[in-house]
């Protein structure tokens, strides 16, 4: 068989569907290959779309999504989403044709060394230069993307090779068995917790990760420990839980901080440096911290666990339920409750009155009363992000979801085709801002030629909206930011797409609340007030 046919037979092998990419001439044969597969190939509008839309499968499946290029300008297109999977901790495998092995010594067309390319970017990545290693760069890519914790891996396929005689079979994968806590030291987390009056857990990504959540649940509501969720974290512990403080990592003191502050003891489980850095929440080193993770603690100077716990994190959380259970730990939940309670009054201040602007918070209250506890809100980067992590609740595990490692702008439309695959029946809403929305708006094509409903909502503010408020933080001033856009209505309305521009806080309820029950793939178009942004600046400091 040729080289391309083995290849494709070992993606089958891993329980690949689909596979997001651009066509190109040193990938023929392996297109030609995945035509006769059960694998669907699913042309994008550009490789980045591609990476997000793989990136957002991992992410939701905890299976590897698969994204797929042409070499040089299709290759180098690939880089931002892939580098957005790895930091993200989604498992992705991206696969780069290359030229003839023959070419690789000299300057040829198109010819950059793709493998070096990708090994800043990736936990792990090779070339296949030889149709004897087929099998193992396949499988060895899958595992290291899969393996906790997890991320992107990169395969680069000469195109003689994938033309030329084979012979293989693909590498079954086997379930690889995480390691039990070591008994000695949940032992000395118990005993850091018998000593702490205000013990707090900090969320990151890996809670939300391999199950974690119903373990965690269980923790802080048995024991009454508060969580915070870190950006990507949210949902481990669902916001309606009297536990919840909801979420923690903005670029300035938010109220939940008032809780950080008190604590005498910080609980980090799956918790992510690259999303949220421990000095904003430990800056004077003092915290004493359990560190719960799939791998050892990063070397840090504000991160400095008394106890490092190296296991599969359910396991651990259940053993640490246990011992805490047999040992009679629990704590007083007085010292938090007043903080989550003026929490959700700051949120539910934030209702749209008849004749006011929009503003991105009030959206959100509009958006939470309408969407089910199972929908799914996938967030772009922006100033929304900040209010949807503040403001919008998780009402179950990767409910909300928020992307916070690389954060790449771009990334909620691409994002939403995935999840639209991956869970044809939930209901889906992308929310991203007039930057983050051209970035990749091309992949509504994609979108509607697959037949696919979700709702767009594009924040509009004719202004890199962020970097704006937070000059406005820092100078009082901003410079760089503003920028015009189209009729996003009418350019909706130009792929065959239903696009709405909602006059009032009414008319957007209606609209919104329709478009999600008929599933209907829509873009939302609302003009917004962010003067909501500074004023909120100044309120937490007059508190």
């Amino acid at each position: 068989m040729q080289g391309s046919d083995l290849f494709v037979k070992c993606l089958e092998n891993e329980g690949v569907q689909y596979i997001f990419g651009l066509p190109g001439e040193e990938m023929e044969d392996i297109l030609f290959s995945l035509e006769k597969s059960s694998i669907k190939f699913i042309p994008t509008r550009h490789e980045q779309g591609a990476a997000f839309m793989a990136d957002m499968w991992g992410r939701l499946s905890g299976k590897a999504g698969v994204c797929l290029s042409t070499l040089g300008p299709g290759a180098t297109n690939l880089v931002t989403g892939v580098a957005d999977a790895n930091l993200d901790k989604s498992p992705v495998v991206a696969i780069s044709a290359q030229a003839g092995i023959q070419k690789l010594h000299k300057e040829s067309h198109q010819y950059i060394d793709l493998v070096d390319l990708f090994r800043p970017v990736t936990k792990w990545n090779g070339s296949i230069s030889s149709g004897q290693v087929i099998a193992e760069i396949v499988r060895k890519a899958f595992k290291m993307a899969e393996s906790e914790k997890p991320g992107a891996a990169h395969i680069e396929f000469s195109e003689d090779v994938a033309g030329s005689e084979v012979q293989g079979e693909p590498i079954l994968s086997k379930r690889v068995r995480r390691p039990d806590p070591d008994n000695a030291a949940i032992d000395e987390a118990v005993a850091l917790l018998k000593k702490a009056q205000h013990p707090m857990i900090i969320a990151g990504n890996g809670a939300v990760r391999k199950m974690a959540s119903d373990e965690l649940t269980e923790l802080v509501k048995k024991h009454h420990i508060p969580v915070a969720h870190t950006l990507m974290g949210q949902g481990a512990v669902l916001d309606c839980e009297a536990q919840s403080l909801f979420s923690i990592g903005f670029g300035f003191r938010d109220i939940v901080m008032d809780a950080v502050e008190q604590a005498d003891l910080i609980i980090a489980v799956g918790y992510d440096i690259a999303e949220y850095a421990p000095d904003a929440w430990n800056p004077d080193s003092t915290k004493k911290i359990i560190h719960i993770d799939f791998t050892p603690a990063e070397v840090y100077t504000h991160y400095q666990p008394n106890v490092e716990i190296v296991a599969d994190i359910p396991a651990t959380l259940k053993a640490l339920n246990q011992k805490l259970d047999s040992n009679d730990v629990s704590f007083d939940s007085s010292w938090y409750k007043p903080i989550r309670e003026h929490m959700v009054e700051d949120r539910a201040s934030y209702v749209l009155r008849e004749g006011q602007p929009f503003t991105v918070p009030g959206v959100l209250n509009i958006l939470q009363t309408i969407m089910h506890n199972d929908d799914l809100l996938i967030s772009d980067v922006g100033s929304h992000k900040i209010w949807i992590a503040r403001n919008f609740s998780a009402c179950c595990p990767n409910g909300c979801i928020i992307s916070n490692g690389l954060a790449s702008m771009g990334i909620a439309l691409p994002g939403a085709i995935a999840a639209a695959l991956h869970s044809p029946g939930r209901r889906i809403v992308a929310a991203m801002g007039d930057g983050g929305f051209l970035m990749n708006s091309q992949e509504l094509e994609t979108a509607k030629r697959l037949n696919l409903g979700f709702t767009v909502i594009v924040f509009n503010d004719n202004d890199y909206g962020l970097i704006s408020w937070k000059q406005q933080m820092s100078r009082q001033q901003s410079t760089g930011t503003k920028i015009t856009n189209p009729d996003f209505k009418a350019y909706a309305e130009s792929f065959g797409i239903k696009g709405y521009r909602p006059k009032d806080a009414r008319e957007l309820r209606e609209q919104l609340a329709r478009s999600l029950e008929l599933r209907e793939l829509s873009v939302f178009e609302i003009p917004i007030d962010v003067s909501v942004n500074q004023q909120l600046i100044e309120k937490l400091r007059s508190n």
